[in-house]
């Protein structure tokens, strides 16, 4: 007689939902998440890949390492600060507790003293106007993409932008800067060649279809050698005779000068030198939080700011209080990975280094994100076996490593120092994997 068919032995549904565990994971999946998490078991022991004696133990596994989102925490260990792979700028303890303050109800368009509607981001606009004073007004929107294409539409929208060949950008993913603006209607003249643009290629391109003047600072790359560009402040001359505005992206949005970066533009700098609106991310140097930030006059910004597109690409309540915080807090954590102390660095490494049995080299971070391209910060890595990366990626935690020239190396520059101890604990697990 033959035995019974050993899919007659898999738990019901009913039985599998209703064990102790499963229940408790209601405080954090919802029950579809549960349901197809239970059906998948189920389906594997149908299908003879675990039997089903191991269903409900396989169950209660999957669902207590099952989290709500699929992203997964990394410590970046490449030396890059703003790695536009891992979601560049990491957000300060301050717009971190931001974040959550603002993830339930809370005053975003809301005048508590009358209980009467608000304008939005009143308190992040201020915040803005302190740290950069040139400013006579401030916009944000929900990224640098969406400042630029907001200014574009508002102030040019069927006419014509004049800007040099040189500057014509093109971003991550395959983004061009020009094929966002031309989105909008309005038309690109190109003046000047790549690497040479003169003040008298603007004035000869100027005519009644004539919007606007637009400089683009080309952060993620740079042009050496035979070389010249106009000056803002010689473009602005320029637009005052003809009455047209001047835009300026800056890009990765430094507030103020930073002498570690000398050829990297500030928006304060942009200002004083005569730029209309300078547009910059909220995301790189700046430390904070995704967004698009509009500096300038405030005639300028209020008509930015009262265009229908504006609504459309408008921060949200979680983006106005992570920025409001970077920028009203101490230094956010772009900022000490890149005024790093390289002494500090080399300790750090060597300490992690003995602890591994790993040598220590020179290593030079990089800014990352566009932002001063070809500019080393200084420091120093631990050099392991090119075949630890992997480990080291899928571990817990996960660690992102650097992979060059046949070698794995760890930059304790962008780890909180804090966690120097699980970047150990994670080198170590990745090399007895090698084993």
């Amino acid at each position: 007689m033959t035995g019974a068919d050993p899919r007659s032995r898999i738990p019901r549904t009913d039985q599998l939902l209703a064990l102790p565990a499963v229940q408790a994971a209601r405080a954090r999946l919802s029950d579809q998440v549960i349901r197809t998490v239970v059906t998948r078991a189920q389906d594997r022991a149908r299908r003879s890949e675990i039997a089903p004696e191991d269903v409900q133990d396989t169950v209660i596994t999957d669902l207590a390492e099952r989290r709500a989102t699929s992203l997964t925490s990394v410590l970046n260990a490449t030396g890059v600060v703003i790695h536009t792979n891992l979601g560049r700028a990491p957000l300060s303890p301050a717009a971190r507790e931001a974040l959550l303050d603002a993830s339930g109800y809370v005053d975003v368009e809301l005048d508590l003293t009358t209980g009467q509607r608000s304008k939005r981001g009143v308190a992040t606009r201020e915040a803005l106007l302190a740290a950069c004073p040139t400013a006579e007004d401030a916009l944000v929107v929900n990224n640098g993409a969406a400042a630029l294409v907001l200014a574009t539409t508002a102030l040019a929208a069927d006419r014509e932008i004049i800007v040099s060949r040189g500057e014509l950008v093109e971003i991550g993913a395959g983004f061009r800067l020009p094929d966002l603006m031309e989105s909008t209607g309005a038309r690109l003249r190109e003046v000047g060649t790549t690497n040479r643009t003169h003040l008298a290629d603007y004035a000869d391109a100027v005519s009644p279809q004539t919007a606007a003047l637009l400089k683009v600072h080309p952060s993620n790359f740079r042009v050496s050698g035979f070389t010249s560009d106009v000056p803002l402040r010689e473009l602005r001359a320029l637009a005052d005779e003809h009455d047209l505005p001047l835009i300026m992206d800056v890009g990765s949005g430094l507030l103020m000068p930073d002498p570690i970066l000398p050829d990297e533009p500030s928006l304060s700098e942009a200002l004083e030198a005569g730029a209309d609106v300078v547009i910059a991310s909220g995301d790189k140097l700046l430390g904070g939080t995704q967004a698009g930030i509009l500096l300038g006059r405030t005639d300028t910004i209020q008509k930015l700011a009262k265009h229908p597109l504006a609504r459309a690409v408008r921060a949200d309540k979680l983006t106005l209080a992570a920025l409001e915080a970077t920028l009203v807090s101490g230094d956010t954590p772009v900022q000490q990975a890149l005024h790093a102390d390289p002494e500090r660095l080399r300790a750090r490494a060597e300490e992690l280094g003995d602890d591994l049995g790993m040598p220590v080299v020179s290593h030079d971070g990089r800014v990352g994100g566009g932002g001063a391209p070809g500019v080393p910060l200084p420091g120093w890595a631990v050099r392991l076996p090119e075949r630890a990366a992997s480990f080291l990626r899928l571990g817990q935690p996960a660690v992102l490593p650097r992979v060059h020239d046949g070698a794995c190396l760890i930059d304790l520059r962008c780890i909180p120092e804090d966690d120097d101890a699980r970047v150990a604990a994670a080198a170590h697990a990745a090399l007895g994997a090698l084993d």
